[in-house]
C-alpha cells in the first residue's frame, strides 16, 4: 500500500532552480511508483517583492542581489541550462539580455489554479513562459494565455488578473514560509516537518522520501 505524503513546494516562477527541483523531484517521484501517494502542493515565494512593474535587467538583478560578474553569470546561465536540458526541459533565456519580472500577479494566478485543480499544469505553463519563450510574466496577456494553455478558463483568469483577488492570501502564505526560515527557494517542505533546499538530483529527493516513509513506519510500529 503506498504511503501518503503531503509535499509543499515553495518557488517562484522566475528562478531557474526551482524548475529544475520541480523535474527532479516528479522523477523521483515516479522511480518511487506505488511506494508514495504524493500530494503536491505549490507555495508562493518572490525573490524579489519589490521588483518594479517594468522588470530589471538580468545581469544588473545578478549583480545587485548576488554579486555577481557579468562572466559569472553567463558561466552559471550555462550550467544551469544544462541541468535543465538534462531534466526534459529547455531554458532559452539570454543571461546577456534577459529580464527578471515582479511575479505577484503570478502567485496568485496559482492561487486561483489550485482552487481549479490545475496548479501544476498552471505552474509548468508559467515555467515554460519566462524560461523557453522568454516572456514577460508580469504581463496579464502573456499570464492569460499560461492559463488558457494549462487548461482554466481564460475569462476567468482576467477576472482575477484585474482585481485584487488572493491578495492577501499569497501575501499571507508568503510571511508564513518567511517567518518558518524559507529564505531561498526552491524549499520542498514535507510532511510539515522535513525541508529538502535547492534544485537537488532526482537520487536526493528519492533517497530522503524513503528515510522519510521509513521512519514514519518505524514512528507507527511503535505506537501501534
Amino acid at each position: 500500500m503506498a504511503s501518503p505524503i503531503k509535499i509543499d513546494f515553495v518557488s517562484d516562477v522566475v528562478c531557474p532552480w526551482c524548475i529544475i527541483g520541480l523535474k527532479a523531484l516528479e522523477g523521483a517521484l515516479g522511480r518511487l511508483g506505488g511506494v508514495v501517494e504524493a500530494e503536491l502542493h505549490f507555495q508562493p515565494f518572490e525573490l524579489n517583492p519589490q521588483m518594479p512593474a517594468e522588470g530589471q535587467r538580468l545581469v544588473d538583478y545578478a549583480r545587485q542581489k548576488y554579486g555577481s560578474t557579468s562572466s559569472e553569470l553567463l558561466e552559471r546561465r550555462a550550467m544551469i541550462r544544462d541541468r535543465a536540458a538534462e531534466l526534459g526541459f529547455t531554458i532559452a533565456l539570454p543571461a546577456d539580455d534577459g529580464r527578471v519580472y515582479n511575479t505577484f500577479d503570478a502567485h496568485r494566478l496559482l492561487h486561483w489554479a489550485g482552487l481549479k485543480g490545475r496548479q501544476r499544469a498552471l505552474k509548468l505553463a508559467l515555467f515554460t513562459a519566462y524560461f523557453t519563450n522568454c516572456l514577460d510574466v508580469s504581463d496579464h496577456r502573456v499570464l492569460a494565455d499560461a492559463a488558457d494553455e494549462a487548461g482554466l478558463d481564460r475569462a476567468g483568469a482576467i477576472e482575477v488578473l484585474t482585481s485584487e483577488r488572493y491578495s492577501s492570501e499569497v501575501r499571507r502564505a508568503e510571511s508564513a514560509w518567511r517567518a518558518n526560515g524559507i529564505s531561498g527557494v526552491p524549499a520542498i517542505v514535507i510532511n510539515d516537518r522535513y525541508l529538502v533546499s535547492g534544485g537537488q538530483p532526482a537520487e536526493v529527493f528519492e533517497q530522503a522520501i524513503r528515510q522519510i516513509i521509513a521512519e514514519a513506519d518505524m514512528a507507527s510500529a511503535q505506537t501501534g
